[in-house]
């Protein structure tokens, strides 16, 4: 969270329909900020689009290709790969450890941290030696097309287990226990990318975005191989928390609270049970918030991030924010913030001083404040956690 003193915004809430007539689409927002022209028009776009039902918005909305981060958007039958994204099944893992955040105290304990877990979680690719085994639930055949069952021997094996850039990251927490806690967010790696671009090309232009229809067996194959991309992003974190424990456990002999999981995605589509019916939930940059349901909302790097429960918002779709979301892109974040400004922001938090320039399209500064993103989502939500970071790991 930010450290600034100035007021927070006042949230707005709104559900309205699109037009007169009851039976048009019907839009509901939860904005901490007023929405900037882009942004508007993404969403009327993605509201008029063939077959839409309800789209809601989060206060973390931002601007992405045809559908906005910070969306969760309903149709009956047709499907829509750019409201899922690329890194389809991209999500957030978080479990606790039986230690405090006095383990992190020292620097030289911290660099020994930082070290082994940039051995054991590459930001890039495995050695082809050094590759960890897939999930059960992964196998390559079961995938649509041999390009995808390709893709998926070659750089599916030698991502798996590896975080990625941008915004993903791993990061040692504590609670306001002093509890210490580990987050990892990172998604489908390159599958996810490459699932999406097989299935757009093969997708029928409609009138704002390519679409498919579940009817068919192009639009079935996309949710088969869209389900089999989540399911790796899933894995994909297990794994990397599994090598992130054994080097914590190897280094102080503490381990984890395996009860204290909690693990979730924000990017994918499924059918659910909405409004008195059945209908495919495209979530983009939104947490599941069903109600009890736990969730993790992260802050930007080196601010304050939460735990959650969903209060099943109907509206919502029963779905939150996702992070803070971001306030500027991130070549405008490396024009306006320098290697010391970044190294001032991230004072109180260990990482790799190698990367710090890297670090700079992704300083805290670059997004929003999550404290007004949580005060405008407070009918989707409660938050039961809060922990300050300790230590973050980014891939270069």
């Amino acid at each position: 969270m930010s450290s600034d003193n100035e007021d927070l915004p006042a949230s707005v809430t709104s559900v309205a329909s699109a037009k007169a007539d009851p039976t048009a689409p019907t839009l509901a927002t939860w904005l901490a900020w007023p929405l900037d022209t882009p942004v508007k028009n993404a969403i009327d776009r993605a509201l008029h689009a063939d077959d839409v039902v309800h789209v809601a918005v989060m206060p973390d909305v931002h601007l992405a290709t045809d559908v906005c981060v910070g969306t969760a958007m309903a149709t009956r039958r047709l499907v829509y790969p750019s409201a899922v994204g690329g890194d389809i099944g991209c999500g957030m893992l978080a479990i606790a450890f039986d230690a405090t955040a006095d383990l992190l105290q020292d620097a030289d304990r911290a660099g020994q941290l930082l070290r082994a877990i940039g051995r054991r979680v590459p930001s890039h690719r495995r050695h082809r030696t050094a590759r960890l085994p897939m999930p059960v639930d992964c196998v390559a055949s079961d995938l649509s097309h041999p390009a995808l069952v390709a893709a998926a021997g070659d750089d599916g094996g030698l991502q798996f287990g590896t975080l990625g850039g941008g915004n993903h990251f791993v990061e040692l927490q504590a609670d306001e226990d002093d509890r210490l806690w580990l987050m990892i967010h990172s998604g489908s790696r390159a599958m996810g990318q490459v699932v999406r671009s097989h299935h757009v090309a093969r997708a029928t232009r409609g009138a704002t975005m390519p679409l498919l229809d579940t009817e068919t067996d192009l639009g079935q194959a996309y949710l088969n191989d869209q389900d089999w991309a989540r399911r790796y992003a899933r894995g994909n974190r297990i794994a990397m928390a599994e090598q992130v424990c054994e080097a914590i456990h190897e280094l102080t002999g503490v381990t984890r609270i395996e009860s204290s999981l909690i693990e979730c995605d924000h990017n994918h589509v499924r059918r659910e049970a909405h409004f008195g019916e059945s209908l495919l939930v495209h979530r983009k940059g939104a947490t599941p918030a069903d109600d009890g349901l736990a969730g993790v909302v992260p802050g930007s790097m080196g601010t304050t991030s939460v735990h959650i429960v969903g209060r099943g918002e109907p509206q919502s779709l029963r779905s939150s924010a996702h992070g803070a979301g971001r306030q500027m892109s991130r070549t405008v974040a490396r024009e306006r913030f320098g290697r010391h400004e970044v190294r001032r922001q991230m004072a109180d938090v260990w990482y790799d001083p190698r990367i710090l320039d890297a670090m700079r399209e992704e300083s805290p500064k670059a997004y929003k404040d999550l404290r007004a993103v949580l005060k405008a989502q407070e009918p989707l939500m409660k938050v039961t956690r809060r922990l300050r970071p300790l230590l973050v790991y980014k891939g270069s």
